[in-house]
């Protein structure tokens, strides 16, 4: 779970003004201290849009994580972080 109070990541301008919206999985590893190790960081599955793939990849080293446990103790661990792109101007319609 990410420790960080607001997400680094950045919205690519284009695609925000565009409508374009999409969700990045990036595949991490944090070692005990749940530092993350950098050459880990890889896209699991893609968006579809290179920009948002890139955003994902450049946001995901500046998180910080808590460790993963197990039986108490922090170990180190591999996981999924989904990075989600919304346009916030976007308002939904409901009945």
């Amino acid at each position: 779970m990410p420790l960080n109070a607001n997400t680094p990541l950045a919205y690519p301008t284009p695609l925000l003004r565009a409508g374009i919206e999409g969700t990045v999985v990036v595949r991490m590893y944090a070692d005990a201290h749940g530092a993350l190790v950098r050459d880990s960081i890889r896209i699991a599955e893609s968006s579809g849009y290179p920009a948002l793939d890139s955003a994902a990849l450049a946001a995901a080293p500046k998180l910080r994580f808590a460790p993963a446990r197990h039986d108490g103790r922090p170990v180190p661990a591999p996981f999924l972080q989904p990075f989600q792109f919304r346009n916030p101007a976007r308002t939904e319609i409901t009945p």
